[in-house]
Formats: structure tokens, sequence, C-alpha cells
């Protein structure tokens, strides 16, 4: 048997279209012949569920982490959406990071490494 590979996420919603529309605006997402979002060959299904509340009781249960090239401009854009920051891009040493809320309170994440990350891996 050949080791799975993680290809996709579900985010389970009350309100699917909004929050599919955002994180197609938000982060230019390609939308598949399902309604799936392809995110750089990563999988974002996003459907309605009867079993979720209106917002993320538990937002850090898991979030949705999105490498960037350029940190300030991937913030800039995001601000044009009104988000609400949870933490504005800050350097961690390793790399630059920034914690935001999407529609319905779920923690998304930018990630810009610093290249020597990337030499020590």
């Amino acid at each position: 048997m050949t080791r799975p590979v993680l290809n996709s996420m579900l985010l389970g919603s009350t309100d699917p279209d909004r929050l599919k529309t955002w994180y197609r605006d938000a982060f230019q997402a390609k939308v598949d012949g399902y309604g799936n979002l392809d995110l750089g060959g990563f999988g974002l299904v996003i459907e309605h569920r009867d079993d979720v509340a209106a917002r993320a009781v538990e937002p850090g249960r898991f979030i949705v982490n999105f490498a960037v090239d350029d940190i300030h401009a991937a913030a800039g854009h995001l601000r044009t959406f009104d988000v609400t920051w949870l933490v504005e891009p800050e350097d961690r040493g390793i790399g630059v990071f920034a914690t935001l809320l999407d529609p319905d309170g779920n923690y998304v994440q930018l990630i810009q490494m610093k290249p020597e990350y990337y030499a020590n891996r």
C-alpha cells in the first residue's frame, strides 16, 4: 500500500456560499467542476453542515495555513475584505506570521518563511 497523501480539507458552514466566495476571492482560488476550491493543488471543500454553529466554537482546533511570498502584500489584500486580525504580520525569527478570522470565525494564518528555513530542511 502506498502512503496516503493529504489533498483536501472540508470546512462545514451554515452559510457555505458566503464562506466559499470569501476564500475564493481572498486567496484567488480556482473553482473546480464540483464547486470545490483549488488552492495550489490542495482542495478546500466547503459544504453546508447541520452539526456546526454559525461561528466556530473552538477556532484554534485547526488553522488554515497559507504560505505566501509577500506577507505584507497578502495582508494588504485581505484588509480590503475588512477581516478581523488576531495577529498582524510579525517576525517570529524563522518567518513572518499573521493570523486572522474567516467569516465563520475560523483561524486563518499567513506564513512567509525565511530562506534559511528552507535551506536547513
